[in-house]
């Protein structure tokens, strides 16, 4: 369903991947809350209403902005199990061998909680937050396409793991598109954080369950693993761009690959480009080719391994990264590609104060693991650990993985004026080059902007190749010249969820608002 795209706001506005879930957050803020309380009652719905691509058993991804200039990030990254097995091969992607890091959602929306209490006056009660998701969780909501999709497309290799087909099969089989779907096991979960906070996942009782059900599964995460984790309240990197500033998440994450990106394009006359022609595709995967490299050969955790994010973002290496790209001929890309699932959340308040949100199980469907009888789905980062020790992203106990996840912020005058981010790992940053040029350097409105032709460097589960694959409705043309310069172009059907799955929402310098979520997902955006 495309979603209209929502003019004129002025007390405030959210988006996400599920219209249930952004009716939460509209709740939160009708009743006065603000921004982060308004994105903590999204996240929480998300958990219920999109289990394939987030949960409580995962991970999460903050950037908080105000117009007096407070700037701040979340980094909600699991650590690996305090005792790990020996490997011989790769970690597997699935079952109980891939649930090896603990969940950090839970915590980034206690510390954003306290951001909102003590920076913004929050006023709305922790518990309060979590009304709509218990609500779905205990008298259900109506099955998604994309949920259904994906539950079928994985039915085979999730059906025999831990506590999957009770929790997401209950009546042996897969429920079907708008049937009612309850989560009770889920929603006596939410309840304790709602009552007793955040610290009970990793501390109190619930944690207890947890970790006895995910040792009975087979995973090496203990009590103490969950009781160690906590996300880290962090500065974010920033790279100017066509006279405002880009911000995004540091290491492990993959932020510093967005703004390299997007940096690299401020060195090229984009407006001089006609938007959607062969130039524009071609310029955008060269320059996601150049980040991607530098990626690859650094971008780990910076308390095991040294990031040189400094040097990545400074003007000599992005004029060096410009002046290697060629106009007319494509460089060859042999580089291996990372899939994952996520959800975006954003959202504003009619003060301006802003939170850009990622939450995600990696995979879709994470692990595939249930933790016993929580009804929490634990995500499966760990598996994008390296087994060889000698590689930057070794698994070592304690260490926090890579992370595709990076929400972002536009600012102009230094305040917020674009909320951003997507679905789709690898795919990630180049979705967002192609949106935020459409909409700093075209002018288009959010929908817009996510409506046209997107692009994906890397294989998919239906493309084994690592060839360039656009949407079919960039034209026949476009896949000619690209082809002519030596992508190895092939088409996915137009408006593919291979594409993304991204939200925006700009803020006017009056303060007002206009928002979509991708037409190619179940989202929408709703103003107040």
């Amino acid at each position: 369903m495309q979603n209209p795209i929502l003019a004129g706001t002025r007390g405030g506005m959210v988006t996400s991947p599920h219209a249930l879930a952004s009716e939460a957050g509209r709740d939160v803020l009708r009743a006065g809350g603000n921004a982060i309380e308004a994105a903590i009652a999204i996240g929480a719905a998300l958990c219920v209403t999109y289990p394939h691509f987030t949960g409580l058993g995962g991970d999460a991804f903050w950037v908080i902005g105000d117009r007096h200039g407070m700037l701040r990030t979340i980094s909600g990254i699991g650590q690996a199990a305090a005792q790990l097995p020996a490997y011989d091969a790769a970690i597997p992607s699935r079952g109980a061998a891939a649930a090896i890091t603990s969940a950090a959602t839970v915590d980034t929306w206690h510390q954003a909680y306290e951001i909102s209490q003590c920076a913004w006056g929050g006023t709305q009660p922790w518990s309060s937050l979590f009304d709509r998701a218990l609500d779905y969780a205990t008298e259900g909501f109506p099955v998604t396409p994309s949920q259904h999709f994906w539950q079928s497309l994985r039915a085979d290799e999730l059906r025999t793991l831990p506590g999957f087909a009770t929790t997401f099969a209950p009546h042996g089989r897969i429920p079907a598109i708008g049937e009612r779907f309850v989560q009770p096991a889920l929603a006596k979960s939410l309840k304790r954080i709602a009552r007793f906070g955040a610290r009970e996942f990793y501390e109190g009782d619930l944690a207890g369950q947890i970790a006895r059900g995910l040792r009975e599964a087979g995973s090496p995460l203990r009590s103490s693993d969950l009781a160690r984790t906590h996300a880290r309240d962090e500065a974010p990197l920033r790279v100017a761009y066509r006279g405002g500033e880009l911000v995004s998440m540091r290491p492990p994450t993959q932020g510093v690959t967005t703004l390299q990106i997007m940096g690299i394009l401020d060195r090229f006359d984009l407006a001089a480009i006609p938007e959607g022609s062969a130039d524009y595709y071609h310029l955008l995967v060269e320059a996601v080719k150049c980040a991607f490299v530098d990626r690859d050969r650094f971008v780990s955790d910076p308390d095991f391994n040294a990031v040189p994010v400094e040097q990545m973002l400074s003007a000599a290496a992005l004029d060096a990264h410009a002046r290697v790209i060629s106009q007319r001929e494509a460089r060859a890309w042999p580089h291996l590609f990372r899939p994952g699932d996520t959800v975006f959340i954003g959202a504003t308040d009619s003060a301006g104060r802003s939170a850009s949100v990622l939450q995600t199980v990696y995979f879709d469907w994470g692990s595939g693991v249930v933790a016993g009888d929580t009804g929490i789905l634990w995500h499966n980062r760990g598996a994008s650990f390296s087994t060889n020790p000698a590689h930057h992203n070794a698994v070592q106990p304690g260490k926090r993985p890579f992370h595709t996840l990076n929400p972002g912020m536009y600012l102009r005058d230094g305040r917020p004026h674009l909320l951003f981010g997507t679905q789709g790992a690898d795919g990630q940053p180049q979705t967002l080059a192609a949106i935020l040029t459409r909409l700093i350097d075209y002018g288009m409105d959010p929908l817009a902007a996510l409506a046209r032709p997107r692009f994906l460097l890397g294989r998919t589960f239906s493309d084994a190749r690592d060839a360039l694959k656009l949407e079919a409705d960039a034209g026949t043309e476009v896949f000619e010249a690209l082809a002519a310069r030596g992508h190895e172009v092939s088409a996915i059907p137009a408006q593919s969820p291979l594409a993304g799955h991204p939200g925006v929402i700009r803020i006017a310098a009056d303060g007002s608002a206009t928002g979509a979520h991708d037409p190619r997902s179940d989202g929408r955006a709703l103003g107040v």
